[in-house]
């Protein structure tokens, strides 16, 4: 029977990051990010128009790059114009 760790990796080896389920990647970005994500806030996101695969599930970097935009566009909204 594999160890525990042995485990994690495993399962960490079998994800798709082109396909990861709203809890899958709430776990992985808590892991990697080092605050926790829960998929309340992923399903939030995906309410907000963050994009999904037809099956439901998330592409790692289409989710990401919407984050950039996202964050980016709020920055612009909340910084205005300076009157330059």
């Amino acid at each position: 029977m594999p160890e525990p760790h042995d485990q994690q990796r495993d399962r960490a080896s079998a994800l798709n990051p082109a396909a990861l389920s709203v809890a899958e990647l709430a776990r992985l970005l808590t892991r990697v990010g080092g605050q926790p994500i829960t998929a309340a806030m992923i399903e939030q996101d995906i309410d907000q128009g963050a994009p999904t695969n037809g099956d439901g599930t998330v592409n790692l970097v289409f989710y990401a790059a919407w984050l950039v935009r996202d964050l980016s566009q709020r920055a612009n909204t909340a910084g205005g114009s300076r009157g330059d």
